[in-house]
């Protein structure tokens, strides 16, 4: 009689086992099922704080920046130069401001920088009145900078000339640029003399040499004032030279909002997959081990 009752339980935790084993399997498989699926969220939003500074870079893109002693001319250069600077800064909150005749922003202060490349390609002379209103471009990029919390705030002016128009004097803005704690790194861009200018005639385009006028003593003193530092760039060579000694400036921690469209969540399932057939074997190798024998 005691052998037929062991025979009983044996028979019932085989089939017990068998019946949670083909459970478990289910589960296991639904999961690697979604796991393959890669499920993704859609948004999502996530908060960080990382090292960096906020900087605005303020170009000129007055028709004297169509001047080609640095090539293919000083606006492309410019441009190309400062692209590969932002790509090294991933850290950094990056904004772009743009003048000649007048000045406006291109792009505000982000940490998205394909969105921010994508638009500094964008730039092209012509695009404003023509003039050099250095003021009111160094005034938009403080601006830009008054509701940032970064401990450190910095803007980089470039200009190829002196000041020829706008309502505000280059130094009454580094004036506010100093009370806000902006620090301003002003570069001069252009070789020493004259330099070669594109000129449309009748005969098609022909390049006249044109002196070049940078108001180095008002760049100094505007980076003087607002405890920045003043550069001279007569070729590409010394621009780039010029954003690399820029690109070692102190690095202070601010926080950032990084955006992302899609986020992985298939790690979950596939975790879940395995921990359920770690489980199976588990048991099919200890409590059920001496049933199916």
């Amino acid at each position: 009689m005691s052998n037929f009752s062991g025979f009983l339980r044996v028979r019932s935790l085989k089939s017990n086992f068998r019946y949670y084993s083909i459970i478990l399997r289910s589960l296991a498989l639904t999961a690697m099922v979604i796991a393959l699926a890669r499920p993704q969220s859609a948004l999502s939003w996530q908060n960080a704080t990382t090292e960096g500074i906020d900087i605005i870079i303020a170009t000129d893109i007055s028709g004297s920046m169509l001047s080609e002693d640095l090539k293919p001319n000083r606006l492309e250069a410019g441009k190309n130069i400062a692209i590969d600077f932002i790509k090294d800064r991933p850290d950094d909150r990056i904004g772009l401001v743009v003048f000649s005749g007048e000045s406006f922003t291109q792009c505000p202060l982000t940490i998205d920088h394909d969105v921010l490349v994508n638009l500094f390609q964008d730039i092209n002379n012509g695009m404003i009145e023509d003039g050099t209103a250095i003021g009111m471009g160094l005034a938009t990029a403080v601006n830009r900078l008054k509701d940032s919390e970064a401990k450190s705030k910095v803007v980089i002016l470039l200009t190829d000339g002196s000041n020829t128009t706008g309502s505000i004097p280059p130094i009454t803005a580094a004036e506010i640029a100093k009370k806000m704690n902006v620090r301003v790194y002003t570069v001069g861009v252009g070789t020493k003399g004259y330099a070669p200018y594109p000129v449309q005639t009748p005969f098609g385009i022909q390049r006249q040499q044109v002196p070049v006028t940078i108001d180095e003593a008002t760049l100094s003193n505007i980076a003087k004032t607002t405890g920045g530092k003043y550069f001279r760039a007569t070729d590409n060579a010394k621009l780039k030279a010029i954003y690399q000694q820029i690109d070692r400036l102190e690095k202070a921690k601010i926080a950032v909002t990084q955006y992302h469209k899609k986020t992985e969540r298939f790690l979950p399932f596939a975790l879940f997959a395995f921990f359920i057939l770690l489980l199976e074997f588990v048991f099919k190798n200890t409590l059920f081990k001496g049933a199916l024998t």
